[in-house]
């Protein structure tokens, strides 16, 4: 929910006055974002009117602001667009009840003859009005990347109950601690370097872009490839590795009340995500190959 609360760079394309009274009373704006799927808005004489029902409204009970998704038209290349609202305007319906992340709060928005003026809409994807560096890193890929950071974080909160629980209690069995045992510290330490080795390409490919962006030019499309590739191999490696922990770990770690188990849940749940999908390795391939990427909005 943090990570997704900090993404108003995503907001780039709104007219520079809207974002002046965005940002009013200081820049600590919280967002949220509910783009899918994209519900039907009816033109008025002031902007739209929305009437639909959104999901994944990650952190909206918490949120300042909330985006949704409309259609885009002709004036948009296709693109769709996002109405920015406050969420006071909107029916949160608290359906969240998964197996984990349990706590982002990714509820549905429910919109009843609800009018956005146009300038609070922007086109999603489109050229930021900021010349800045942080408003030229592709906005897309920034949520991605903020979608799979959590995963890491997941992973290395496993390692960390691994590595401490391993000299803990023998078995009931009387087998030796899992410290002890040579096929868990092997285990442990391949987990370790695997979990290592995804965050420091995601780390690098992240760096080496900024490097760019700071130096003024722009992320080409091989940077922006290796953005999401990495982005979506970290969701996939770490989740990898908590399951890994998990088959390690004997019959104490079946018990619903160990840690591990609501670890377990929340490393599943962001590989699941559209923007970290299996489908990012083919099209940053495709990227790499020189041909145009195989998914929209990758970038």
């Amino acid at each position: 929910m943090a990570s997704f609360g900090s993404q108003l760079v995503y907001l780039g394309s709104l007219p520079l006055e809207t974002q002046a009274k965005l940002y009013a009373d200081g820049p600590d704006v919280v967002f949220a974002g509910a783009l899918f799927p994209v519900q039907q808005a009816t033109p008025t004489e002031r902007g739209f009117l929305l009437n639909g029902r959104w999901k994944f409204a990650s952190g909206c009970v918490a949120a300042d602001i909330v985006c949704v998704g409309i259609p885009g038209d002709d004036s948009t290349s296709g693109k769709p667009r996002g109405a920015v609202v406050r969420p006071e305007r909107l029916e949160i319906v608290r359906d969240w009840d998964v197996v984990g992340m349990r706590g982002t709060g990714s509820f549905d928005l429910v919109a009843e003859d609800v009018e956005v003026e146009r300038e609070w809409t922007f086109i999603r994807g489109g050229e930021p009005v900021i010349d800045e560096p942080l408003y030229r890193y592709p906005a897309i890929t920034y949520a991605a990347q903020s979608l799979s950071v959590v995963s890491a974080g997941v992973a290395r909160a496993a390692l960390d109950h691994a590595e401490e629980a391993g000299g803990g209690r023998a078995s009931i069995t009387g087998a030796p601690k899992l410290a002890d045992r040579a096929y868990y510290r092997a285990g442990i330490a391949e987990a370790e370097a695997v979990l290592r080795s995804a965050r420091a390409y995601f780390y690098e490919a992240a760096d080496e872009a900024w490097q760019t962006l700071a130096a003024g030019g722009l992320v080409s499309d091989e940077q922006n490839a290796h953005m999401r590739l990495s982005a979506a191999h970290l969701a996939r490696t770490a989740s990898e590795v908590v399951h890994k922990v998990v088959s390690l770990s004997g019959t104490a770690a079946i018990h619903r009340d160990h840690p591990l188990q609501a670890l377990l849940g929340d490393a599943v749940v962001p590989q699941e995500h559209a923007f970290l999908s299996p489908a990012m390795y083919d099209a940053a391939g495709a990227v790499f190959m020189g041909r145009p990427p195989t998914v929209p909005a990758f970038r």
